[in-house]
C-alpha cells in the first residue's frame, strides 16, 4: 500500500487547511486510516482515525471539534479538514493505515505511513 499526502501549507491562527491522502489499493472494508503528526523534538501524536467500513471516526482531545476526518471511496482518498488552527498544530502530518483490532487515534500512530506533509501555523 502506498500513501501519498498533499495539501500541507502555511496557515494563520484561526484559519483552515485541508490535507489529503491518496491510497493505492484502497478498500473500504476493514481498514483503519488516519493521521498522526510529529513536531520537531516532540513525540508522535495521533490526531484522527476513520474505520473505512462504517465511517466511525476517532479524534484526539486536542483536535476534537476543530478537525474532521473523512473518506472518499471513489477517489481512494482520506481527508483531514483542519479548522480554527493553533500554533501548536504545527507539525509534519502523516497519513497512516493499520489493520489493528482497535481503530482509534492512538493505534493509527503505529500504522504504515506516507512521507508526510508539513503544516505550519503562525
Amino acid at each position: 500500500v502506498q500513501l501519498v499526502e498533499s495539501g500541507g501549507a502555511s496557515g494563520q491562527v484561526g484559519g483552515s487547511l485541508k490535507v489529503s491522502c491518496e491510497v493505492s489499493e484502497y478498500t473500504d472494508s476493514g481498514f483503519c486510516m488516519g493521521w498522526f503528526r510529529q513536531a520537531p523534538g516532540k513525540e508522535r501524536e495521533g490526531v484522527a482515525a476513520i474505520y473505512t467500513t462504517d465511517d466511525s471516526t476517532y479524534y484526539a482531545n486536542s483536535v476534537k471539534g476543530r478537525f474532521n476526518i473523512s473518506q472518499d471511496n471513489a477517489k481512494s482518498t482520506v481527508y483531514l479538514q483542519m479548522r480554527n488552527l493553533r500554533p501548536e498544530d504545527t507539525a509534519m502530518y502523516y497519513c497512516a493505515i493499520t489493520t489493528a483490532r482497535v481503530c482509534d487515534h492512538v493505534s493509527i500512530t503505529f500504522g504504515e505511513r506516507g512521507q508526510g506533509t508539513q503544516v505550519t501555523v503562525s
